[in-house]
């Protein structure tokens, strides 16, 4: 229970981060599609540790095999399973764990709740989960650009206190991956890197905020009342790691303004297609997409796991202290962006197929 995510296009994870390996069950993917294997690769390389001086020193290839549901490159219509094998598992870090809960982290709950967890990096809490997550978010990436032109950007806008000017209607996905922080602000990148540096070697961690635009996203995905895209959307990246704050369009800024300034007035056309002189509805109005850029942003807490000694309690409720070991992001940011877009992705791939079968007939 709790690993399965999406209606017709729907995965379920599996695995532990310091365990044999980590996946997912993708169910639902139309036959005939024909993918780009080495894309899916490039997905879980963007989200893989060891990737730069400001990620994990875990080194991972993260290659993933696809066990099932693809002939020559093609989907067959059954469940598409893909698993990557752990290879630098290191559970003697995590010793001081066995008797020390975290704080922040989910030590305490898992134990509360289960009585036992898999505390070797986390277990099922551990960002590594999000492999699946990333390899079936590729699978979503490739559907949604074929049938429709839909195109997924996320990037940095903030780290720490840090915020990056952004024109959300020219950024591009190569102007992202131009430097390891995944920021296109070229001028406040730098500023960033170094302050990632230097938190992590304070034995500290930081945390921020991802912004992500849909570009060309179908009209009239989502459902009236409780399964809006909106809402969907938010239970999507609020599902991954350190995600504490979601906003989409005007978000909590636009709380501060009138009715007649938040308002996207209608515009005449011609294609017989909405278009909206503003966007304050982020591209989602009365749950429903409106054809206009969806535009989000996900706030991502400081990482739990930090080198300075902090005060906690172990398993009987007893006072001690914990300076944790093991190798842990001092800012999860840069690797959360193509998790980010694997979440966005997976929604609006099951909408659409939820569109088309709610609508094929008529």
């Amino acid at each position: 229970m709790g690993s399965s995510f999406g209606t017709l296009f729907r995965i379920s994870t599996f695995g532990e981060s310091h365990g044999g390996g980590v996946g997912v069950v993708l169910e639902g993917c139309p036959p005939r599609l024909e993918l780009d294997l080495p894309a899916i690769q490039a997905e879980l390389d963007r989200r893989k540790p060891g990737q730069s001086r400001i990620t994990t020193p875990r080194k991972e290839a993260d290659q993933v095999e696809i066990l099932s549901g693809v002939m020559d490159g093609m989907t067959l219509g059954t469940p598409i399973a893909m698993v990557v094998r752990n290879k630098d598992q290191r559970p003697q870090d995590y010793r001081e764990m066995e008797v020390a809960f975290r704080p922040s982290h989910a030590d305490a709950t898992y134990q509360a709740k289960y009585g036992i967890q898999a505390r070797s990096g986390g277990g099922r809490a551990s960002a590594r989960e999000t492999i699946g997550r990333v390899a079936a978010g590729a699978i979503a990436r490739q559907l949604l650009y074929k049938a429709h032109g839909t195109e997924v950007v996320a990037w940095v806008r903030r780290i720490h206190d840090l915020e990056a000017t952004v024109d959300i209607n020219a950024v591009n996905r190569e102007d992202v991956e131009a430097n390891i922080v995944r920021c296109p602000d070229s001028g406040i990148a730098d500023r960033m890197i170094e302050r990632i540096e230097a938190i992590g070697r304070e034995g500290d961690s930081c945390g921020g905020l991802i912004e992500c635009v849909v570009r060309k996203p179908p009209v009239g995905l989502g459902m009236p009342v409780f399964d809006k895209l909106e809402a969907d959307l938010a239970k999507a990246v609020m599902s991954l790691p350190a995600t504490k704050g979601f906003e989409i369009g005007s978000g909590f800024a636009g709380t501060r303004l009138k009715g007649s300034e938040h308002n996207d007035a209608f515009l005449p056309s011609d294609e017989g297609r909405l278009r909206t002189a503003t966007n304050n509805s982020g591209g989602i109005q009365g749950g429903i997409s409106n054809g206009e850029p969806i535009v989000i942003r996900v706030a991502f807490k400081p990482t739990a796991t930090i080198r300075k000694e902090q005060q906690t309690i172990n398993e009987r409720g007893q006072a001690t202290t914990l300076a944790a070991k093991g190798r842990h992001d001092p800012c999860v940011l840069p690797r959360a962006v193509p998790m980010v877009e694997a979440m966005v992705n997976l929604v609006l791939a099951d909408h659409l197929l939820r569109q088309q079968g709610q609508c094929s007939l008529w």
